[in-house]
């Protein structure tokens, strides 16, 4: 049994809305263990971090950035790197804005550097465009064209759920890809302890 932890901030409930469509994509893969935990409260025990597997980071994307909540838990974990207790775990990052760029890009990239400080190992989003094989855009899975974690747009003051039906699509995608590299990693270390054992 594999653990992931999502873990997100979500000021409008935009963010919370696809955390639980990645998190229903994640636990779609046998022998998987989803949580959702807020950010702003495991910023009070980060220790908590260490008894998951992997971790799918999510936060909107606020002025370029991480939201304040978000990079409070960041922070938090400053003593966990002292000893790199989160080294090997596996991490994505996945982010939500109003715009279909707004600058995600550097939310995701801001989680890609906290997971490299504490050495983990980062998972891209592989899922290409399906507007380019026919599919209607406001459809198609990954249609805004992110690799190195999953972005998805909601408009300003539109309701929590009001996304296009491919980000949603996209968001299941993403935590099922991330459950089942986790798999692949942790059979692959199996296969190597044996191999130094024999």
């Amino acid at each position: 049994m594999k653990k992931i932890a999502v873990v997100y901030h979500s000021a409008h409930g935009h963010t919370e809305h696809i955390a639980a469509h990645v998190l229903e994509g994640a636990r779609s893969v046998p022998n998987t263990e989803v949580h959702l935990l807020k950010a702003e409260e495991l910023a009070k025990a980060p220790e908590a971090l260490c008894d998951f597997d992997g971790y799918l980071f999510g936060s909107p994307t606020y002025l370029g950035g991480v939201t304040g909540q978000f990079k409070s838990f960041m922070d938090a974990t400053g003593r966990m790197w002292r000893n790199q207790q989160l080294k090997g775990k596996l991490a994505a990052g996945f982010t939500v804005s109003s715009l279909p760029a707004g600058d995600k890009q550097s939310t995701l990239l801001s989680m890609f550097v906290f997971c490299m400080q504490h050495g983990m190992l980062w998972v891209g989003n592989p899922v290409l465009p399906e507007q380019h094989s026919g599919v209607p855009y406001d459809e198609a899975a990954n249609r805004l064209g992110s690799w190195s974690g999953l972005m998805a747009q909601a408009a300003h003051g539109a309701p929590a759920g009001a996304f296009p039906a491919g980000d949603i699509k996209t968001a299941r995608m993403f935590g099922k890809h991330f459950a089942q590299t986790l798999h692949r990693v942790g059979h692959a270390s199996v296969l190597a302890d044996q191999e130094v054992a024999a």
